[in-house]
């Protein structure tokens, strides 16, 4: 559902300012955002996104490897299977996550120690990859500024893939690897060492933008509330409390930014939302839904006067990438390798 959000609102985005997401400087992505982000930094525009999704065709689109368009998933990667070399899920997945944010709790999150309590899990990540190796079948976007959060399996610590001085690591696997939520999600290696989702040390990581002196962060973060709904229902409760938690962390990496110089927009879903995604979070049922629901709602955001007026120098984009082309796809210009005809 925050795959299906993220999608939504990059097309507002998009559409409401006139401005390409895929130009900014830093595309910062974690968990679902991560694979959104790095769809948007391979050169897929929103508004392709959105088509596909909903199950449109375009004939003579191929993917990088050649295979048609009409052939790939609909779900970006949310399809849920066993992975077949996973370990028995017996005991707390991460012994040494637990124990380590238990002694040091200043330096590592409560989700640290759940996430290392849980037991291993046990689902495919495969089918992320996939997604991602459709548009960059190997190596990194050539966006230079793509970084993709996860954390170290053992140590909690967080690893800004794509960055300076981070592991190096293929595209997919560093997708794959910030989506693996704990007791979910099997986990992903990289260089000899297991990562999962990168929410488990925060689900924003606004602050590892923090000595880059940007003018401006624009964050859409579809775990946080900006209407807090009123939860009734044991599920509701449990995904209004997350919401709250991710929302605290946001508002603070948020003032941080601030505090150092930079002009900072956050979106974030509201009631219309909510209903739309309902409380489990990993639910494939709603997604077209919710990303109408999204486009409508993430674009009145931005048609708040305060918030055109912080967007308002942003540069015009170039049209095919911001709005769909007309005419068939042998005439549109190339847009990135999952949408070349």
């Amino acid at each position: 559902m925050g795959g299906a959000w993220l999608t939504g609102g990059l097309a507002a985005l998009a559409t409401e300012t006139g401005w390409d997401p895929a130009s900014a400087d830093r595309i910062v992505g974690t968990s679902a955002g991560a694979m959104m982000g790095a769809l948007l930094a391979s050169g897929v525009p929103p508004w392709f996104m959105v088509a596909h999704s909903a199950g449109e065709t375009f004939e003579g689109v191929h993917d990088a490897g050649g295979r048609p368009q009409r052939e790939a998933s609909r779900s970006a990667g949310a399809v849920y299977r066993i992975d077949r070399g996973t370990r028995l899920p017996i005991g707390p997945g991460s012994w040494r996550l637990a124990l380590s944010s238990l002694s040091n709790p200043t330096r590592r999150t409560p989700a640290m120690l759940f996430g290392g309590s849980l037991p291993r899990g046990v689902i495919s990540t495969e089918p992320l990859k996939d997604t991602i190796r459709r548009v960059v079948p190997e190596g990194w976007v050539d966006h230079p500024g793509t970084w993709i959060l996860a954390c170290d399996y053992a140590t909690g610590r967080r690893v800004a893939f794509g960055r300076g001085g981070a592991p190096p690591a293929d595209l997919a696997d560093a997708v794959a690897a910030s989506c693996a939520i704990p007791g979910f999600f099997a986990p992903v290696e990289i260089g000899g060492r297991e990562y999962v989702d990168g929410g488990l040390h925060s689900t924003s990581n606004l602050d590892v933008l923090s000595d880059e002196a940007l003018d401006l962060v624009i964050c859409l973060n579809p775990t946080s509330s900006l209407h807090p709904p009123q939860a009734w229902n044991p599920a509701e409760r449990v995904a209004a409390a997350l919401r709250s938690v991710s929302g605290r962390r946001l508002g603070s990496e948020a003032r941080g930014l601030r505090e150092a110089g930079t002009r900072v927009v956050l979106i974030q879903p509201v009631t219309e939302d909510h209903r739309a995604m309902g409380p489990n979070l990993m639910s494939t049922r709603n997604r077209n839904p919710v990303i109408q629901t999204a486009i409508e709602t993430v674009g009145r955001q931005l048609r708040d006067p305060e918030v055109r007026d912080a967007l308002a120098d942003l540069p015009p984009g170039e049209p095919h990438k911001v709005a769909r082309p007309p005419g068939p796809p042998s005439t549109w210009p190339a847009v990135g390798p999952a949408a070349r005809a």
